[in-house]
């Protein structure tokens, strides 16, 4: 009797503790959790409770993150029947399921295990796994992982069985304030070459392309050492699954399908208490499965983004030209097996038409063999229209049509397309052209060039300064701001003899080299090129240009080098490199975060204000660019995915608006580069509307005259601009 009476206190002593928020990670039979009680995992890093999404009253069992600021669901158990009330149970049934009872009894989700126990109890383990296990033995009855929503963890399985190709997919959102089951669904598909999928309603959205071993091939920015933490496994058993854990790179990252059907990759960022975005599924309309239809390319660097590839045209023109392109495109001239079985004409072999850097299409049938054999089996297969190779996968060929083609600009595979003889008997006569007029082109330029040289060699000698003599008297009648003047034997000494190891970079001007002066100090070292068009004058230029410009915000110019033929400029090294460095890389492109991108732009914006306004010289630049979706309304799509933040989206649309008025046509409508600068530090709030940059060319300046009847205006660059205000 006191032995059951200590039992009875134990068990509501532990109710109890319960009821008042006590942390605890299991839950044993019959115990329960009710709205609003919760458990945390051993490690606290995960909580499992009810709670309701953004903007909903409905309440959810779900699991999210413990230990961070911004609330981040991961699993929900009833997605599909939320509670209306606060009134929510969470319990382990006579059966031995897990169960959430709404107030009435009545069951609205379930484990819904055949084979349960009633001696069991449930877990929440460190990694975001809710277990319910016997109590004896402990043996896994179910898990949450096998039962996912829209969230990959570390240590999670993306899998598929591929003797009933049975996958487990994980599900979108319908909405950020609605859990129930949407639109999208992400998963392993079957095939002879694991490859992972998004679909919407069912049919393909995405696709990575296949697994090589080290990465998905149709992913070019996916980088292996730094995703070295996932990794596809064959159980051996039927059983292909995808598993990452990136603890010793990103201690806290997820992938999230969104509502949107985007898989996105995030991480926690402890210095900004935020999700930072590092990779982003589809990326562009390209990557959206299928968008050129059968035989289409997609190139979203070229407009329109679609097109046939060579031997190929549309299947419907008009649709096409509508740029409705989801028909695809069809053959111009038949293979050699088609010819043989509608005409018993044999004729020519077929060949193959080389794409590079593209995404393998769809439908790919694997077999083992060295690159040289795939084109043999490929040309021995009637049914054959391409192959691939690719040393983790073996050779790939593909049968019927070619689906979700894709060109990259990184990266890639090589496809070989099957053509018909005649494809290419249009190329050899191209070539044939080309090579005629080339060589007709060179003969009449080495004899003119023979005429000129004679006629040059009989004119008397001229008496003119040598360019050594030009340049030291130009030099010593300019004040110079305290440049040095190096010897040849220096720069040599301090570039290692301009060692091709130490080059940083080479241009029409010649090239660029790091060096070391005998103190220590680093230089970035360049060389005029004897084949460089950029002359005496160019040179001269530079020297008188830059040694007068002193500001933070611009490359400092230390000295220069005339020994003998040589021109040389000295300038201070930068060790970060170029911007474009870490803004294109997509490991690097996430330190700088949006704070500094606009401190980047606003230093910018600073020193052009020096140039145009401050300094002594008048500086003229043809070197910024802009680019504009404004009049599609989709002014987001220009800002980077890694460095959006919603706090800061009125200021990135300020920058966007603000460069369009940079570019406008006419020079009277350009805001000058103060204003910019006010405009950028929201000094003025409200800002016109940007007119269309020119894209033709046009009279500009309202005191010019107007050309006569045949003309033809151009513009040069040999000018002398004296007072001019910078814009």
């Amino acid at each position: 009797m006191e032995l059951l009476s200590k039992i009875n206190f134990l068990s509501v002593f532990c109710c109890l503790c319960l009821n008042l928020g006590v942390a605890r990670d299991t839950i044993i039979s019959p115990q329960s959790i009710r709205d609003p009680d919760y458990i945390i995992s051993n490690g606290s890093a995960f909580k499992l409770g009810f709670f309701s999404p953004v903007n909903s009253t409905n309440r959810y069992l779900g699991i999210w993150y413990n230990r961070i600021s911004v609330f981040t669901v991961v699993w929900v158990a009833n997605r599909e029947k939320p509670l209306k009330d606060s009134s929510g149970v969470l319990t382990i049934s006579e059966d031995g399921n897990l169960v959430v009872l709404d107030g009435q009894k009545e069951i609205l989700w379930s484990s819904n295990v055949t084979n349960c126990v009633a001696n069991s109890n449930f877990h929440l383990s460190d990694s975001g796994n809710l277990v319910l296990r016997e109590n004896t033995r402990g043996k896994i009855i179910w898990e949450s992982f096998q039962h996912p929503s829209n969230t990959f963890l570390p240590k999670m399985k993306l899998s598929i069985n591929l003797r009933t190709n049975q996958t487990v997919p994980y599900t979108s959102w319908k909405s950020p304030s609605d859990p129930s089951i949407g639109s999208f669904s992400v998963g392993m598909a079957p095939g002879s070459i694991p490859e992972a999928f998004i679909w919407k309603d069912g049919r393909p959205y995405w696709r990575s392309g296949p697994w090589n071993g080290q990465i998905f091939i149709g992913e070019p920015d996916w980088n292996a050492e730094y995703h070295n933490g996932f990794n596809l496994v064959d159980d051996k058993e039927g059983t292909v699954y995808a598993t990452f854990d990136y603890a010793n790179v990103l201690p806290l990252s997820k992938f999230v399908l969104n509502s949107q059907g985007n898989l996105v990759q995030t991480y926690w960022d402890d210095s900004k208490e935020d999700w930072k975005v590092v990779g982003l599924a589809p990326k562009d309309e390209c990557d959206v499965y299928g968008t050129c239809g059968a035989f289409g390319s997609c190139d979203s660097q070229r407009k329109p983004i679609c097109s046939c590839i060579r031997g190929f045209e549309p299947k419907i023109i008009e649709e096409w030209n509508r740029g409705n392109w989801t028909s695809g495109c069809i053959r111009r001239a038949a293979l050699q097996c088609q010819r043989v079985n509608n005409s018993g004409e044999e004729g020519k072999a077929d060949g193959f038409l080389k794409l590079k850097m593209f995404k393998v299409p769809d439908f790919m049938e694997r077999s083992y063999g060295a690159k040289e054999s795939c084109r043999k089996q490929c040309l021995e297969n009637c049914a054959c229209v391409a192959y691939a190779h690719d040393a983790g996968i073996g050779c790939m060929s593909w049968s019927g049509n070619l689906i979700d083609l894709r060109k990259f600009s990184i990266r890639g595979s090589d496809i070989y397309i099957r053509l018909a003889y005649s494809e290419f008997n249009k190329e050899r006569y191209l070539k044939v052209i080309i090579r005629i007029t080339l060589i007709i082109g060179v003969i009449a330029i080495s004899s003119t060039a023979c005429y000129l040289w004679r006629w040059t060699a009989k004119k008397p000698a001229r008496k003119i300064k040598s360019r050594k003599s030009l340049l030291l008297d130009y030099l010593n009648d300019v004040k110079l701001n305290e440049l040095t003047v190096f010897s040849l034997k220096e720069v040599a000494t301090a570039t290692n003899n301009f060692h091709v190891s130490n080059m940083l970079g080479r241009g029409g001007f010649g090239s660029v080299y790091k060096g070391k002066l005998h103190d220590g100090q680093e230089i970035a070292v360049k060389r005029l090129s004897t084949s460089s068009r950029q002359g005496l004058e160019e040179f001269l230029n530079e020297v008188v240009v830059i040694s007068k410009l002193q500001h933070r915000n611009l490359v400092r110019l230390i000295g220069y080098c005339t020994e003998g033929e040589e021109k040389v400029l000295i300038y201070e090294y930068m060790p970060n490199k170029s911007l474009d460095v870490i803004v294109f890389d997509p490991l690097n492109q996430r330190l700088l975060d949006w704070k500094k991108r606009f401190n980047i732009i606003e230093g910018i914006g600073r020193g052009l204000l020096y140039l145009h306004r401050d300094s002594r010289m008048k500086i003229i630049h043809r070197d910024l660019k802009a680019w504009k979706l404004w009049n599609d309304g989709n002014s987001m799509a220009l800002i980077e995915p890694a460095i959006w933040d919603p706090c800061f989206r009125m200021e990135m649309l300020r920058c966007i608006h603000v460069g369009l008025l940079c570019v406008q046509e006419t020079a009277r409508d350009r805001p000058t580069i103060s204003t910019v600068i006010s405009m950028l530090n929201s000094d003025i709030m409200d800002l016109p509307f940007p007119k269309q940059p020119a894209f033709t060319e046009r009279q500009i300046a309202s005191n010019c005259e107007p050309a006569q009847q045949g003309q033809i205006r151009i513009s040069t660059c040999n000018v002398t601009l004296t007072t001019i205000y910078g814009r």
